[in-house]
């Protein structure tokens, strides 16, 4: 079995839709504790993470399709909902005790 620390870095990408669960928007509670549980398991064995986290459960631009909202407004709002879903991982994370920054 190989080594709890095979590898000292770690990217992880993060769909937005993985934080509302069985929802199809939104962020669920019981999604992103699961979620941020996992993270300290690995955080605590000495892995350090980068995460990176879409925004799709909260905007998706494909949505509107340019009809109401212009191209460079509907990456904006994109940008938003990934950093709203940044804020709520690191918060949950950090109620974990896992240092964030």
């Amino acid at each position: 079995m190989p080594s709890p620390k095979k590898f000292k870095r770690v990217l992880l990408k993060l769909s937005g839709e993985s934080l509302c669960g069985e929802s199809s928007h939104g962020i669920r509670p019981e999604a992103l504790s699961s979620i941020v549980s996992e993270v300290k398991l690995a955080v605590d064995s000495g892995v350090q993470m980068g995460i990176v986290v879409g925004g799709g459960n909260i905007w998706r631009g494909e949505q509107d399709r340019g009809e109401a909202i212009g191209r460079v407004t509907a990456d904006y709002m994109g940008m938003l909902a990934t950093i709203i879903n940044a804020l709520a991982l690191q918060d949950a994370l950090e109620k974990l005790g896992v240092p964030t920054r």
